[in-house]
């Protein structure tokens, strides 16, 4: 009983917090840059959809003018520009004044979907825009950290992190029983490191649910197959039913809660606190800075 009422009234002293104070701290310092560019992407992908129809790729347009080149000559005209790379005719259309779209793969970059003129067998260019290209990238970045399964199953790890991380902050949070209401804001008058501090705070405490539903949703999207099997075993699957199981649709929401696959002022909601675990970084970089790096180069 004495433990609960110190931690209700000084919970700083309690051996508890102590101890999950430091997951806490070397946790975000693990995973804290992982964390920065995962939450980052994620809330450049909450558009993902309207920068894929901004970006939606057009046919190009050609003149007319002589004989088309064959397959063989347009494979030939292509190899002149990219001598190492495995070639195909990707596409041909049937409109005489449309480019043609070559397969373009090399070991190094992979494959490319590159615009040839199928009269001269000039380059025209890549046949998805910059901005097709660049969501892309951002979403296997944001999904498999450019690694393919090693990269989501390195994502999966840093989502379990992330978890950690939110619950350890939640529980240090608590400032004792007289000081929580100061503990929702921010002090904006004071010194610039209390201000920091109350940053982190603050910020870390709105945003809790938030930041612990992308890191639970983040696992389940690494490791299906675990939550797969709970549903499997809570509501075995019954050839002769079509209708939907109840955890098929929850797993279902797992995703779409996720990726914020909603519309209007939720997706800015999404896109904005997805923006706060950068700033959970740097703030507690700072004050790891002060408290600790700080003192030991002086002490040097």
């Amino acid at each position: 009983m004495a433990d609960i009422g110190n931690w209700r009234r000084q919970p700083q002293g309690t051996w508890l917090r102590k101890a999950l104070f430091q997951v806490h701290l070397w946790t975000g310092l693990g995973v804290g840059l992982y964390v920065v560019v995962i939450s980052l992407t994620g809330s450049v992908l909450v558009y993902r959809s309207e920068l894929r129809q901004r970006f939606d790729p057009q046919p190009r347009t050609v003149s007319v003018a002589g004989t088309r080149l064959s397959p063989d000559a347009l494979i030939a005209a292509t190899r002149q520009v990219f001598p190492e790379a495995e070639i195909e005719v990707w596409t041909e259309p049937d409109d005489p004044a449309l480019a043609v779209t070559m397969s373009v793969e090399d070991r190094g970059s992979g494959r490319d979907l590159l615009l040839f003129d199928p009269y001269t067998g000039a380059y025209l260019g890549n046949s998805l825009p910059v901005g097709w290209r660049l969501t892309t990238w951002t979403l296997d970045l944001h999904d498999n950290l450019l690694g393919g399964d090693t990269g989501r199953t390195v994502n999966g790890v840093g989502a379990l992190l992330l978890a950690v991380l939110s619950l350890t902050g939640l529980v240090i949070w608590w400032p004792g029983i007289d000081g929580w209401r100061r503990a929702l804001v921010v002090d904006w008058r004071a010194n610039w490191r209390r201000v920091n501090w109350s940053v982190h705070s603050a910020f870390g405490f709105w945003t809790m649910l938030f930041i612990f539903m992308w890191a639970f949703t983040g696992i389940y999207l690494a490791f299906p197959e675990p939550f797969a099997a709970v549903v499997d075993y809570l509501e075995p699957f019954e050839e002769d039913n079509f209708d939907p199981r109840t955890g098929d649709q929850i797993l279902y929401w797992f995703s779409y809660m996720h990726f914020g696959r909603f519309s209007g002022v939720t997706k800015v909601t999404w896109a904005t606190i997805g923006l706060v675990p950068p700033v959970m970084f740097v703030t507690g970089a700072v004050m790891w800075w002060n408290r600790v790096v700080r003192p030991w180069l002086a002490s040097r």
